[in-house]
């Protein structure tokens, strides 16, 4: 799972922010892409089967704070439960994922303990996007599956939780991309708003669990992490370039 992770600037990506950290001194070396065989007429390459899942959203709507911090609530015109800072400690802006709208006010996933918790913020206090991708992960079967608008695109190995330390199920979403220097995490991790069940701080951080590359690559495939899940360098590289915070995840 994410330690504590300290970023030195941040830096745009596509439609996230990072701590635009230097990465690893022992990162894996990148392989150098080879060119790919062009397919004659009479053997046209095929075309990927692709199907539709009626259990995973075809859009989801995102709130992002617009000023320095966010007020929580127990309900629509309820008490204040928590503030929540803009940007994050970590650096990055604070990214809510939707779950309903009452009126002038948003309900709101909070990535915080325990796992599922929700709350209401003034619709004022945030901006609404949609996007239309979102992930479930298999720890049954170790892999990432990605969706755009309820299909699915792309299926991935990953490495979940061992028996000790598994990696926590239910629905949550990505709130941040780092560029980690701590040594282990490959060059991008997302912190979701899941924590572990098994561990309440790991590393000086809170027990975050993380979606993030490795330098252990052998291990993808297994059940070998603290609870986070983890992919190949260059995976998770592809899913950085691609994912919104507040996209929304599933894990089985």
């Amino acid at each position: 799972m994410l330690r504590r992770l300290v970023p030195v600037t941040a830096v745009v990506l596509s439609a996230v922010l990072l701590a635009g950290c230097s990465a690893p001194e022992d990162e894996p070396e990148r392989p150098t892409p080879t060119a790919s065989a062009t397919p004659s007429a009479s053997a046209p390459a095929p075309t990927p089967t692709l199907s539709a899942d009626p259990a995973v959203p075809t859009s989801s709507t995102i709130a992002s704070a617009t000023g320095g911090s966010v007020e929580v609530h127990d309900g629509p015109d309820g008490a204040v439960v928590t503030t929540l800072s803009n940007p994050q400690p970590s650096g990055a802006p604070l990214v809510l994922l939707v779950v309903g709208q009452e009126g002038d006010w948003v309900n709101v996933a909070l990535a915080q303990r325990p796992n599922g918790s929700t709350g209401w913020v003034p619709a004022s206090a945030v901006s609404l996007t949609t996007t239309s991708y979102s992930l479930v992960a298999s720890t049954s079967t170790n892999t990432l599956v990605l969706y755009d608008a309820g299909v699915e695109k792309k299926s991935f190995s990953v490495a979940t939780g061992t028996g000790g330390t598994p990696t926590p199920t239910g629905s949550f979403y990505l709130t941040e991309l780092l560029a980690p220097t701590n040594q282990g995490y490959g060059p991008y991790a997302y912190g979701l708003s899941a924590f572990s069940d098994a561990l309440n701080s790991f590393g000086g951080g809170p027990g975050q669990i993380g979606l993030h590359g490795t330098d252990d690559e052998s291990s993808i495939g297994q059940a070998a992490s603290h609870g986070c899940i983890r992919l190949s360098n260059a995976d998770i590289s592809e899913l950085a370039g691609m994912l919104p915070l507040g996209t929304p995840i599933t894990i089985t």
